[in-house]
């Protein structure tokens, strides 16, 4: 990791370089990351280059997409992974999908001076729609490893198989609120 800063344009700069690693493969990932330091409504700035593939989920994306769509009443769960750690093969899904969501949540609400790792799903409903997208309202749980905080987040989620992840609502909660 590489740290160059830019006191003049208020901007802290990183070169990454790591693995990325899936069930199946590995690949290398370079990274430019960019701070604006002074303003904390500015989420980083992030350019990246992958070399190889990760493994292709579009069948596994059908798949929970059509389970979904196909439920009588829309989904409710709550408490993933449970107490033990334990997320059960029809929750895994709900799970990534709230992963790479937080990823986003995270990634607008970092500066360089946090370090989010998702925790929890406390409570996750499907909201009902008349188009092809699935929504999901999400309160789940971030760690805040710095600070040891765990935060309480809100965030509303739209996924389609062929159009990917979108946080269309996201808000930090007060600290009852995963209660």
């Amino acid at each position: 990791m590489q740290n160059d800063s830019f006191n003049k344009i208020n901007v802290l700069h990183y070169h990454l370089e790591l693995v990325l690693e899936d069930i199946d493969s590995t690949v290398n990932c370079t990274a430019e990351v960019l701070y604006h330091l002074g303003n904390k409504n500015i989420a980083p700035d992030v350019q990246f280059t992958i070399e190889g593939e990760l493994k292709n989920t579009d069948e596994a994306d059908n798949i929970f997409y059509s389970q979904i769509k196909s439920l009588e009443k829309e989904l409710v769960a709550e408490n993933i992974p449970d107490s033990h750690g334990h997320v059960s093969p029809e929750m895994e899904p709900i799970r990534l999908l709230a992963w790479v969501a937080s990823g986003y949540v995270m990634w607008q609400n970092s500066t360089e001076n946090t370090k989010f790792q998702f925790a929890q799903i406390k409570h996750v409903k499907q909201v009902k729609r008349s188009d092809e997208y699935l929504e999901f309202d999400y309160m789940i749980l971030l760690h805040e490893m710095v600070s040891q905080e765990i935060i309480p987040w809100q965030m509303t989620v739209l996924w389609h198989p062929q159009h990917g992840v979108q946080v269309t609502q996201d808000s930090r909660q007060p600290k009852h609120a995963s209660e």
